[in-house]
């Protein structure tokens, strides 16, 4: 179906797994959070999407795609360092976060190449990986991903000064009894 290989077809169900974790994290909990179930999921059907992507050479050897595997592991490597926070202290929360956020994107990008490069049937939206309008596609995912990124940091920094605001509070209250 659609020129994919049984591997083709494997990569592509667990890429749609982590593609609806990741997405349904972020609208759930704001961001991608590793310590839950939708983190979970979303992370490891990522590593495997990456795996299984490093066997699929349908434009000729190792290229583009593969080198944003290696980009993605790299980030979710990163995102889940545990001595980033003993290295940044608590701003290793926004680092973290968008690591997360980028790997979405990371995901989007041959998600969008290969699906409209083979859809609809006969006669696709885009030429190939190359074509002008697919690139500003790719452009226009760069942005919202940019927004969205900066919208995460912004309400991690605000629910952080909530709970700095609250913390005092909720003390004084205690040594007032």
């Amino acid at each position: 179906m659609f020129g994919l290989t049984p591997l083709g077809t494997i990569h592509t169900f667990i890429s749609l797994v982590a593609l609806a974790a990741g997405f349904a994290s972020i609208l759930r909990d704001g961001r991608i959070v590793p310590a839950v179930g939708l983190g979970r999921t979303y992370i490891w059907s990522t590593v495997i999407t990456c795996l299984t992507g490093f066997g699929i050479f349908e434009r000729g050897g190792f290229g583009p795609p593969h080198v944003l595997g290696i980009l993605t592991l790299l980030a979710l490597a990163l995102a889940g360092w545990q001595g980033g926070a003993r290295w940044l202290g608590a701003r290793w929360l926004y680092v973290s976060t968008v690591c997360y956020s980028l790997t979405l994107f990371f995901h989007m990008i041959p998600g969008v190449t290969e699906t409209f490069t083979r859809v609809p049937a006969g006669r696709p939206l885009f030429t190939g990986p190359d074509d002008p309008s697919l690139q500003k596609l790719a452009g226009a995912m760069f942005a919202i991903f940019l927004v969205g990124a900066t919208l995460q940091v912004l309400h991690l920094r605000r629910v952080g000064r909530a709970s700095q605001q609250v913390a005092p509070l909720q003390g004084a209250r205690k040594s007032a009894r």
